[in-house]
């Protein structure tokens, strides 16, 4: 028998139809560190409020400052705002934890995490994070060689841009810790969200990877007008900004290589995403010799197709904030990067879903 009120609550709006047991194994490691962050980001925050420096969203150096969406504004005003959010949040975190699951309490927690996570992960992060994926390898060999030029590591990871990164990561797990409480008070496996009556019609195999090739498609339209920009840059044509615009990058040492870069790097990523539905997106091809014919483990196309994704939403909405009629070419292409991300994380969970296999918590397939 139950102990306590809660317990019987949360009995009633779950169906012990998997067996209980095996949900417990299911660490809800999202939840408690969803709750240390707002702890820890909250108290920074009341900090912040009190008078404190290095507020993250005031107005600084254009060299230093961000394209966040809080940026810029005053501590007195926002800080508190974000300490209030912050400790309701270790609230809602902790009634997420003790199983408030049913009526009005799970409509109201779910009402948070999703507004949390949603915000914090897409809304006011910039296109920081996307540039610092994409140069990451050369960040890397700068931590030992050092920047080349007159900067260093302080210049490109300052705090401003370092700040957005524990935003998105604060999103993250709220999301994470979210859907943890919404499956688990809605009857579903926790682990892979599978109903205690098996999978429904929409799970065929076949309609997932229809549908994973119209997300596909998508997401592979909306890297064209980003690569066709940038690739005319380099090649002198001022398409979708003015001649004087060109002009300045032309006389900046390796800006239109950066560009060019950019956009070939953004057409061989449209063709990798063809292996989210391609039969190479499960079977190592031939030109993978070292691995041909072996079967891809899943997480070798999920990791990195979902990361893409995720940092592509915000860069996108960023370009949405900063776009002018006048220079099409400079923000435009870059808002559909935010079409690009959803798409790609569509195809992305649905290949997810076609691939997946036994549930090891609730032994479902």
């Amino acid at each position: 028998m139950p102990n306590t009120a809660t317990e019987t609550r949360t009995r009633e709006a779950i169906p012990d139809v998997v067996p209980r047991r095996r949900w417990s194994r299911w660490p809800d490691w999202a939840g408690y560190l969803a709750i240390v962050w707002s702890a820890l980001y909250g108290a920074a925050a009341l900090y912040w409020a009190l008078g404190g420096d290095s507020y993250p969203f005031g107005r600084v150096h254009e060299d230093r400052a961000s394209g966040s969406i809080l940026e810029p504004s005053r501590a007195e005003v926002v800080a508190p705002v974000l300490a209030v959010f912050c400790a309701l949040g270790v609230a809602v975190g902790v009634m997420m934890l003790r199983g408030r699951g049913t009526g009005r309490y799970r409509k109201a927690l779910l009402a948070y995490g999703w507004v949390a996570g949603v915000a914090m992960t897409f809304l006011i992060p910039d296109y920081s994070l996307l540039g610092l994926l994409v140069f990451s390898p050369a960040l890397l060999v700068f931590a030992f060689t050092g920047v080349p030029g007159p900067q260093d590591m302080g210049d490109i990871l300052y705090w401003h841009r370092g700040n957005l990164m524990i935003v998105f990561i604060g999103g993250l797990l709220w999301i994470a810790a979210t859907v943890a409480h919404q499956r688990r008070t809605n009857g579903q496996c926790v682990r892979c969200g599978r109903a205690p009556h098996g999978p429904g019609a929409w799970s065929d195999p076949a309609k997932l990877r229809t549908w994973g090739h119209r997300a596909v498609y998508i997401a592979v339209l909306s890297t064209i007008p980003y690569d066709v920009t940038r690739i005319a840059w380099y090649f002198g044509l001022p398409l979708g900004i003015t001649d004087e615009f060109l002009k300045e990058m032309q006389d900046t040492p390796n800006m239109l290589e950066i560009g060019l870069v950019m956009g070939v790097l953004s057409t061989l990523g449209s063709l990798l995403m063809h292996g989210l539905v391609a039969k190479w997106g499960e079977v190592w091809p031939r030109w993978v010799w070292f691995k041909k014919g072996r079967t891809i483990h899943p997480a070798t196309a999920i990791v990195p197709a979902a990361t893409v994704a995720v940092v592509l939403v915000p860069a996108g909405l960023m370009g949405l904030r900063g776009f002018e009629a006048t220079s099409w070419g400079i923000m435009g292409p870059a808002i559909l990067w935010a079409v690009w991300g959803a798409a790609l994380g569509a195809a992305t969970y649905l290949y997810h879903l076609r691939r997946r296999g036994r549930c090891r918590s609730c032994e479902q397939e």
